[in-house]
């Protein structure tokens, strides 16, 4: 529900910024721009921060796995972005850390309300194995692949399904 809430809000702050309604509506269109890009970081970050680790019963956010300032979109195209998420694992040789990168892919594909092109990454230094991962995560094939087998997409469904 609260993911519901977020995107709705979303929404209805560019429908008002751009129609001129809400306050401050003079502002020049470059700052429309700006406060459009920074509704979206928030609109990604919103929808990470409940992903559940695999391991733990904790959120990517509580074990500060993911963090607002980990978003990063920039606009490639007319309603086109590039979504970055960077990651830490919580020790540099995390086992679980491609399935942590495959659940925000999962997640992220299936909830963002706007095309985009997806980059997720391992922060850098931040892993003994970062740049195999990257490589992994960022794979349609090996992502497409992965998700075909039951028991990790049991995993991985389990750890984005918003919590009641």
């Amino acid at each position: 529900m609260s993911l519901l809430l977020g995107l709705l809000s979303h929404t209805l702050n560019r429908v008002l910024w751009y129609s001129g309604l809400r306050r401050g509506c003079h502002a020049p269109r470059n700052q429309a721009m700006e406060q459009d890009k920074a509704l979206e970081v928030y609109g990604d970050w919103h929808i990470i921060r409940t992903i559940r680790d695999p391991e733990k019963p904790n959120t990517l956010e509580e074990l500060e796995v993911v963090t607002e300032s980990c978003v990063e979109v920039h606009e490639i195209g007319e309603d086109e972005y590039l979504v970055i998420i960077r990651f830490t694992p919580t020790v540099p040789h995390c086992s679980l850390a491609t399935l942590i990168g495959l659940c925000l892919r999962i997640k992220l594909q299936r909830c963002l309300p706007f095309r985009h092109k997806l980059e997720i990454y391992i922060s850098e230094g931040t892993h003994s194995t970062e740049e195999d991962i990257n490589k992994q995560i960022n794979d349609k094939e090996r992502v497409a692949a992965a998700m075909e087998n039951p028991n990790l997409r049991e995993i991985v469904e389990q750890c984005v399904t918003e919590p009641d």
